[in-house]
């Protein structure tokens, strides 16, 4: 019987957190590459230099999508703190002598004080903290359904729904009625017995799916990964530029700030921008009908709503799969041929069966308990994070009335950027988009699995002896 529940469970497994795992991880990956191609392209002289900084940012993304307690502030200003040296020595006062540990700690600082990348920084901030933390719950929302289906799927029937499950599909065998099949509603009160514990999690796994897939439909724009980091190189060059237009001001104040001794006089920092900008840079080819985490995610909700039933349908789903009478008569009720079932009208879950004489109830199962416990938790979660945003759009709608919009929220990008604007659609890497395959053609099918379990009518012995104690 736990074979057949196991073939009957949501097509949604470990492979679905894998393969959302790797393709996020692909995501980053892509950020992390368009942010060195930018380097190496517009500032070769300093790139390799900047790609241990990068590298280490990209890394401490891919932990916080993991669940590190990693702030997305103390990324973003590490980043920044660690480039303004490297940045100041080849772009604002080029022949600048080594930098040492002191003089680039007294940069570090500085650059904070003298907001020396403008608003960049803040806007970086805002926009990945928005989309990390929604791909962050998202993946953790995503881990724990799939914990709920791997809990409910190994679950052990009590001994009193054993013995009624061996009286109704095996007793008539012992008697010599072996083409007996059991009355549909007796199968029904049986499986609304034994299943009564987990068809308690019904309600909270539809709200599961609820809370999910506003999550899922409200990942857009800023609340995006795939479009925040695809674009954040963008942003980084942008507040170089910045730092290169106000050179003059910074070389000053960092002079008397950081006591240091200047090679030669300073010449303007500032440069046309189409001086550091190669067209040429990250074209991203437009490929028709490309898979997206957009789309994978909405093909994820799809499935979902369609199970959103599965606990509370799950007794009658099983006995409609199995051999029994449908109309009722003439069938097998556990002790005997009846000519008609007349069945109790029973409800679902624990309260239902409470005066149901086919299996004995107990108190809830402390692993439903938990199993409860985690998807009310995940639930409030998913639900704060949609009240946030709802909160976020609706004063991002006001000030867009009002005029006051600022680039944080990512207003008003998307308006060319020369050609370097990345499009928000990223081709999964091969290896990726074959992951379900690849994973599941490696495993045995559960229905081959139950193919191997014993025939029903062997043994009779051994099963009459059972059926004499009940």
């Amino acid at each position: 019987m736990e074979a057949f529940l196991m073939d009957l469970y949501p097509r949604f497994s470990n492979l679905d957190f894998i393969c959302f795992s790797e393709a996020f991880e692909v995501v980053v990956r892509h950020a992390k590459n368009y942010t060195n191609t930018m380097f190496r392209n517009q500032y070769s002289s300093m790139a390799p230099q900047t790609f241990k900084f990068v590298g280490k940012f990209f890394t401490d993304v891919s932990l916080y999508i993991l669940g590190s307690d990693i702030h997305v502030n103390d990324m973003v200003n590490e980043l920044f703190d660690s480039l303004f040296p490297v940045i100041y020595s080849h772009l604002i006062n080029p022949g600048f002598p080594e930098v040492s540990l002191e003089m680039a700690e007294c940069l570090r600082g500085a650059r904070r004080n003298l907001q020396a990348f403008g608003h960049y920084p803040k806007i970086i901030m805002t926009q990945m903290s928005k989309s990390l933390q929604t791909t962050r719950v998202f993946l953790q929302a995503l881990n724990l359904g799939i914990e709920v289906i791997n809990t409910t799927d190994h679950l052990k029937f009590s001994k009193d729904c054993g013995r009624m499950l061996l009286k109704m599909w095996y007793c008539s065998y012992c008697q010599g009625l072996a083409m007996a099949k059991p009355c549909a509603g007796h199968c029904s009160s049986v499986m609304q017995g034994c299943l009564a514990n987990v068809v308690e999690i019904d309600k909270y796994w539809r709200e599961y799916i609820s809370s999910l897939e506003e999550l899922v439909k409200g990942m857009y724009r800023i609340y995006d990964m795939e479009h925040v980091l695809l674009s954040l190189f963008t942003l980084i060059r942008d507040a170089i530029l910045h730092v290169q237009k106000n050179g003059g001001k910074l070389t000053a104040t960092i002079g008397k700030l950081c006591a240091h001794p200047q090679q030669r006089q300073y010449r303007s920092a500032y440069y046309p921008e189409e001086f550091f900008i190669d067209k040429r840079v990250l074209k991203v080819a437009h490929v028709e009908h490309e898979e997206t985490l957009s789309s994978r995610r909405r093909e994820l909700i799809a499935k979902l709503r369609s199970q959103s039933d599965f606990y509370s349908a799950l007794p009658g789903y099983i006995c409609s799969h199995s051999p029994v009478v449908e109309n009722d008569t003439f069938c097998w009720n556990g002790q005997e041929i009846v000519e008609r079932y007349s069945p109790k009208m029973m409800k679902n879950g624990t309260k239902g069966q409470a005066s149901s004489h086919d299996v004995k109830m107990k108190s809830l199962e402390p692993i439903i308990s938990q199993i409860i416990d985690k998807l009310k938790h995940v639930n409030q979660i998913l639900k704060s994070m949609a009240i946030l945003r709802r909160a976020s759009e609706k004063n991002r709608e006001e000030d867009l009335a009002s005029g006051d919009c600022d680039d944080e929220d990512d207003c008003n990008r998307g308006s060319g950027d020369d050609g370097l604007r990345v499009k928000n659609q990223l081709r999964f890497l091969a290896g990726i988009i074959k992951c379900r395959n690849s994973i599941e053609t490696g495993t045995t099918s559960r229905k081959s699995c139950r193919a191997k379990g014993a025939e029903p009518g062997k043994h009779c012995t051994q099963r009459l002896i059972h059926c004499g104690t009940i």
